[in-house]
């Protein structure tokens, strides 16, 4: 229901609210969400960026994790401070970051489906004259018969099983396909 009218009390100023922390905590909720779901697991929100990354094994900046040497000759040797290694308290991180890193690449390059069905009609129609390949009417973008050639070994190469059974299924067919094997 709606409010009686005259009702509503206008906003005073909260004096005992701490702004400063509610400014922090809403840039904090509006920070930027880590798609690294090993890294994003184990961040700490109270902690820096370099911090959390030194926690995890990770470098922050690449060219100060591995220094580039100077090649000059130096007349006497002077002792060179190392700063102490920062402690890796989440080395579970990084072994699950290696062990994705290590897993074999999917193959994501695929054919589309226009493409196999084109290639099985005009091997099927026309063997392996592509000039009448080139005349047909399935043929709508026109190709050349060295294109329609290229589409026909891209097929082969994408898909050698595949081409394998479609050829042995054609063997009724009075076509030579010395070629295609």
């Amino acid at each position: 229901m709606p409010k009686a009218k005259g009702k509503t009390r206008r906003q005073k100023f909260g004096y005992n609210i701490n702004r400063k922390r509610l400014n922090r905590n809403a840039r904090r909720k509006a920070a930027p969400r880590i798609q690294c779901s090993h890294i994003r697991h184990a961040w700490d929100h109270t902690k820096s960026v370099r911090q959390n990354l030194a926690e995890m094994g990770l470098a922050m900046d690449p060219n100060k994790a591995v220094p580039v040497r100077k090649r000059k000759v130096k007349a006497m040797e002077v002792d060179v401070e190392e700063r102490p290694k920062e402690l890796v308290r989440k080395p579970y991180v990084l072994n699950d970051l290696e062990a994705e890193a290590s897993l074999p690449e999917k193959k994501g390059n695929t054919l589309s489906r226009d493409l196999i069905e084109y290639v099985h009609h005009m091997v099927e129609n026309y063997g392996e004259d592509y000039k009448a390949m080139a005349r047909d009417e399935k043929n709508y973008y026109q190709d050349t018969p060295k294109q329609i050639r290229n589409k026909i070994n891209v097929y082969k190469r994408f898909y050698p099983e595949e081409w394998q059974a479609f050829l042995d299924s054609l063997q009724t067919k009075p076509w030579d396909f010395s070629e295609y094997q």
